[in-house]
């Protein structure tokens, strides 16, 4: 998600508006940004939409008391930020999709794996080779796998490849 440059008709300091409602629009901009992401975004990436010295913890604490007692929450994941619906309305996204029972075809191994990557997300290709001790070539054909089941995303184009659960 991360640009360059920041967008020229993008007015982030907002000095026209009082405090209060200069602080209201920040956190509108976060919840759109989070909205229309369907990956964790970084603290860099949210700043570039709100004002220079503006405290990202401060907003996302205010617009997490705001979606209070709502289905939705904003999770801390991989490094950046998300919405997430709440645990207690797994039920009812159930029986709206219809997923019935998933019977999953993983190796303990594959289990191993999404484990490691969910406790250390984001994760590099390498730091899972320490992990596990096997060549990378082994993660890395497995991680094929658990993506192909959606288990995983695919890695950052970065220098060096992050791997982020999505389950």
């Amino acid at each position: 998600m991360a640009k360059d440059r920041p967008d020229p008709e993008l007015d982030r300091e907002l000095t026209d508006l009082p405090p209060e409602l200069r602080w209201r629009e920040w956190m509108r901009r976060i919840e759109a940004v989070l909205f229309a992401s369907a990956a964790p975004v970084p603290r860099d990436d949210l700043a570039r939409v709100v004002g220079q010295g503006v405290s990202i913890d401060l907003l996302i604490e205010d617009l997490s008391a705001d979606l209070e007692g709502r289905a939705v929450e904003i999770a801390q994941v991989a490094g950046g930020w998300m919405f997430r619906t709440r645990a207690t309305y797994a039920p009812a996204i159930r029986a709206a999709v219809d997923v019935g029972v998933q019977h999953l075809d993983l190796s303990e191994f594959d289990v191993a794996m999404l484990a490691a990557i969910a406790h250390h997300q984001p994760i590099t290709r390498d730091r899972l080779k320490d992990i596990f001790g096997k060549p990378s070539a082994v993660v890395c054909w497995s991680s094929r796998g658990l993506i192909m089941t959606r288990y995983l995303r695919w890695p950052r184009k970065q220098v060096f490849p992050t791997w982020t659960a999505t389950a």
